[in-house]
């Protein structure tokens, strides 16, 4: 090989080394600096929700925690897809984030045609809270308990409705991984929201319905509704006379509700750590814990490799009782 070969050669290398080594620098700074400007937190429900709440709670103590704004933009439509849609396709620098729902990152996926977005390839930042579910029926319902639940609706086959904040939530999931464990079979009235399903269920307009703990709480001790258990392995301080479904003799049919605080896919690693340890500081801190317990909520936190495992295996044991319950994608 020549002399003139190598000296080119080396010439491309050192060219390639400077193009490359600010690139590099550009990166880690980018973490390093991370963030110094706002950062946009995109809710897949109307303010005042469940998630919107929880997201405001923990972002505040994260914006503490960093030094920046953490704007919160609500985004509703399509079951929480069209805001996951737009945090997908934001630019994966840590500027813009997802707060959900379990279903559009875990079984929107099985309960569409197509969705614009791929749910399995965002970076998981933290779980943000969990909220115990409970099975409810009317005030004047006949039955006292599961149990008597249970064998009224197999006396009475088809004749118990109960009610869903729609298609595919974790109201709507529950109650079918309900009917295949005690082989009952209930009617299905999907409404748009809690809101509205709650205002038939106190109508006695419908039967029964699995909602979360503290938008059922207030409605049981008023003896406007009644809450028969709690769908969680352990029971709740505040209802701590009421039973868990396992312990009613319905194994097998755990539930709850969480939401999630995401970023778009190839966020890089080290500015998913900044977020997941400040969520983890705000999620320690003791005003929040008192927050949450007055909201019936407990935290979560962790590590992003804890809440990535966490989703997708939601995504798989709930993806069975869609596939199981034969829900066909809209």
């Amino acid at each position: 090989m020549s002399g003139r070969t190598i000296s080119r050669r080396s010439a491309l290398v050192t060219t390639l080394g400077f193009v490359l080594a600010p690139a590099a620098a550009d990166a880690q700074g980018g973490a390093a600096n991370y963030p110094n400007h706002p950062v946009r937190v995109i809710v897949t429900v109307p303010a005042g929700g469940g998630v919107d709440a929880f997201t405001r709670i923990v972002t505040a103590k994260m914006q503490t925690e960093l030094g920046q704004p953490f704007p919160v933009e609500n985004r509703v439509g399509a079951g929480g897809n069209l805001a996951a849609e737009l945090v997908y396709n934001s630019a994966p620098d840590g500027y813009t984030l997802l707060a959900s729902q379990p279903s559009p990152i875990t079984t929107n996926q099985f309960l569409f045609k197509s969705l614009n977005y791929d749910p399995t390839k965002f970076e998981p930042v933290s779980i943000m809270a969990h909220l115990a579910n409970v099975l409810m029926v009317r005030e004047n319902f006949p039955a006292k308990t599961v149990q008597e639940l249970i064998a009224y609706a197999k006396t009475n086959p088809g004749k118990i409705n109960y009610a869903s904040q729609g298609v595919g939530t974790t109201s709507h999931l529950t109650t079918e991984l309900f009917e295949t464990i005690t082989h009952t079979k209930l009617v299905h009235v999907p409404y748009k929201g809690t809101a509205p399903a709650l205002n038939d269920l106190l109508a006695g307009n419908v039967d029964m319905m699995f909602g979360e703990l503290s938008t059922a709480l207030q409605l049981h001790n008023a003896g406007k509704v009644r809450i028969l258990a709690v769908t969680t392995k352990q029971r709740v301080a505040a209802l701590p006379d009421i039973p868990t479904l396992e312990e009613s003799g319905v194994h097998g049919c755990e539930s709850d509700t969480w939401n999630a605080l995401v970023a778009p896919p190839k966020t890089p690693a080290a500015i998913i750590a900044k977020l997941n340890d400040a969520a983890n500081k705000a999620m320690q801190a003791p005003d929040l814990l008192d927050r949450y317990q007055k909201l019936s909520a407990s935290p979560g936190g962790g590590t992003p490799a804890e809440a990535a495992a966490f989703i997708k295996e939601e995504t798989r044991r709930w993806g069975e009782v869609i596939r199981a319950a034969n829900i066909k994608p809209a």
